[in-house]
Order: structure tokens, then C-alpha cells, then sequence
């Protein structure tokens, strides 16, 4: 009988774990180039949601802190205000043409007589000149050439047919300008009469001294008279 040899079978190599090993691994890598995939979209990457917003609020502060253009102003200068003339009349007038931001009206300087009896009667305070400021610097413009030397009022009934306009256009002039003159005078006016009081006390205290130093002398006068009068009485008895 022949020897059957048993033939030893070659051992198989472990491809299936081999196999697997591989596809997880693509699986993986697959997996990571699709969250790379979804950022580089911007669907799933929070990072360029943040780049994003931050691009929003730069827009929104460049936006709101642009410069806003301001309207330039324009300031007349009246050198004559006729009489029973103020400054809602001013308005009234003037508003016809454009529209008025601020009005000053210098009003007249009077003695302290005249000055006492009008404070009981405001109306008839009488200015002498005006600045008057439109909102718009053309309009500021134009009203001068086509109101100077003018009626103020075309109605023969009306308190200023007789009057005429006198104005003129102030060119690179402010209404700090005015402000500033402003406190100028009134802190000259303050200083003139702080001198005035001065003075006048001065004068008072000097009279007051005079005073008392004449009544001094007339007491010592009759102090002197009264004892040489006692000095005669007692010479008299004494003969």
C-alpha cells in the first residue's frame, strides 16, 4: 500500500484583517476631507462665522462714523433797525425768503434817566442794529442784492413804508463771532461800572471824612469858647 503524504497546506496570510485595516483608514480620511470640504463652504466652521460677524460690525462702524456734511449757515448784518421794529417782526418778515436760525438785536443805549422810565414800558425799546442767520448760506446770499435799499413794507399803512432795508452779507463770519463781542462788551461794561462804584465810594468815604473832620473842628471851636468865656467869669468875680 502506498504511503499516502500528508502534504502540509501553506498557512494563509491574514489578508481580511489587512482589508479592513485599510478601509477604516479611508473611511477616516474621507471623513476629514468632507468636515474639510463643509468648512471650506462655510456651513459647519464656526471659525468663519466669527470673520464673518466681525466683517459685518466693521461695515457698521465704518458706516456710522462716516462724517456728516453740515449744512453752512449765513449771517446778515442790518445796520439800521427802524423804530417799532423786533425781532418777531424781523422773523416774520425775513421768514418770507427762508428759513431763520438765530436773531440778536442790539438794543439803544440810553442814559440812566431814560433807562428808568423804560423799564416800566419794554415795547418801546428802540435797537439800533442786527444780525440775523439763515440756515441756508445761499439763500444769505441772495436776499441782500434783492432787499437792500428796498421798502421794508410796500403797504402805505404799514409802521415801516418810509423805512429801507441796509444790510449786508457777512462773509466767513460765525455767530460765536458775535458771541464772543458780546461777552467782550459786557465784560468791558462791567469792569466801567465796577470803576464808576469804586469811585463814587472813594468820593463818598473822602466826603464823609471832611465831614467829620469839620464837626470835629466846630465842637473844639465852641469847647474853646465855653472855657474862655468861664475864664472871663473868673476874672470878673475875681476883681
Amino acid at each position: 500500500m502506498k504511503k499516502i503524504k500528508n502534504k502540509s497546506k501553506p498557512k494563509s496570510k491574514p489578508i481580511s484583517m489587512e482589508v479592513e485595516e485599510t478601509e477604516l483608514e479611508e473611511a477616516r480620511s474621507d471623513e476629514s476631507q468632507s468636515e474639510e470640504g463643509e468648512s471650506a463652504n462655510g456651513e459647519a466652521n464656526p471659525s468663519d462665522d466669527d470673520d464673518e460677524m466681525e466683517l459685518a460690525n466693521f461695515k457698521a462702524t465704518s458706516s456710522s462714523s462716516a462724517p456728516v456734511k453740515k449744512r453752512k449757515m449765513g449771517i446778515i448784518y442790518i445796520s439800521n433797525i427802524p423804530k417799532h421794529m423786533n425781532v418777531t417782526r424781523l422773523r416774520e418778515i425775513l421768514g418770507e425768503y427762508g428759513t431763520i436760525g438765530r436773531v440778536y438785536l442790539q438794543p439803544e443805549k440810553l442814559s440812566s434817566a431814560k433807562a428808568k422810565k423804560n423799564k416800566r414800558k419794554r415795547y418801546n425799546i428802540h435797537f439800533t442794529e442786527g444780525w440775523v442767520e439763515f440756515k441756508s448760506k445761499r439763500v444769505a446770499k441772495q436776499i441782500v442784492p434783492l432787499l437792500n435799499n428796498k421798502q421794508i413794507s410796500g403797504r402805505k399803512t404799514s409802521q415801516f413804508y418810509d423805512s429801507l432795508w441796509s444790510m449786508k452779507y457777512l462773509p466767513r463770519f460765525k455767530w460765536v463771532h458775535l458771541t464772543e463781542r458780546m461777552n467782550y462788551e459786557q465784560a468791558v461794561h462791567k469792569q466801567r461800572l465796577h470803576t464808576e462804584v469804586s469811585q463814587a465810594r472813594k468820593e463818598t468815604t473822602f466826603f464823609q471824612n471832611n465831614l467829620n473832620k469839620s464837626e470835629f473842628i466846630k465842637k473844639q471851636v465852641k469847647q474853646a469858647k465855653k472855657a474862655e468865656k468861664a475864664l472871663a467869669a473868673k476874672s470878673d468875680s475875681d476883681a
